[in-house]
């Protein structure tokens, strides 16, 4: 076991001696604070890193993973739950003053394939998975009414691009994100990275489809 987290102390000191050090003034100004322009919700998915995929330095994007990269609708924050999303979106918009919330899905989500799967069935046998998961389940009952005729790999699919406007739409029930939408302080984006074949698509508002932002890059 301990050899395993010797990778990670390994890998640490390569961060510090190849990126720390040579980028001493960036860090140096990093520890008065940030100041990221943009927002990004991820899925948890060890192989879906924004900062990787957006080659993006510290301190550029205020980031938020969670499984199948959804946001919660608004709720009272009296009640008795926890509101971890809800907590980063009130700090990153009304505290940070960010000016964009990219919502970033992914190509074979395990927790989209779990939502499919019917996890949400039976909440007892899901724990926690099927209570947040139940978040997308508009997202299921529609593939599964309107793309019948599918098969599941293609449902998948669908439904993963699906969850990001489920999301979209969620966001826009916080009423300090709904202001600021329509005084036009604040754009809200539908990103789908699919990592089958390395392509970035956007959701267009105008056409209501996802359109290529980035094509795939031809195999060798």
């Amino acid at each position: 076991m301990q050899q395993g987290l010797d990778r990670f102390l390994q890998g640490f000191r390569r961060f510090q001696e190849n990126y720390f050090a040579p980028n001493e003034a960036l860090f140096d100004e990093l520890k008065y604070g940030q100041n990221p322009a943009t927002m990004i919700i991820s899925c948890a998915d060890s192989r879906v890193d924004p900062m990787m995929l957006t080659g993006c330095e510290p301190g550029e994007l205020f980031v938020v993973r969670n499984i199948a990269n959804l946001v919660p609708p608004c709720e009272d924050p009296s009640h008795e739950t926890h509101h971890s999303v809800s907590a980063a979106l009130e700090y990153a918009v009304n505290v940070l003053g960010i000016a964009r919330i990219i919502v970033l899905g992914h190509g074979c989500c395990g927790g989209i394939r779990a939502l499919m799967d019917g996890i949400t069935d039976n909440p007892g046998n899901g724990g926690f998975l099927a209570k947040w998961l139940s978040i997308a389940e508009p997202v299921r009952d529609y593939v599964h009414s309107h793309y019948a005729e599918c098969d599941p790999a293609a449902q998948l699919a669908i439904a993963e691009r699906q969850s990001i406007l489920i999301s979209l739409d969620n966001l826009m029930s916080y009423p300090w994100i709904r202001d600021r939408v329509a005084a036009h302080t604040l754009s809200l984006h539908g990103w789908y990275f699919d990592i089958r074949d390395g392509a970035l698509h956007g959701y267009d508002l105008d056409t209501r489809q996802f359109m290529p932002l980035v094509c795939p890059i031809e195999k060798r």
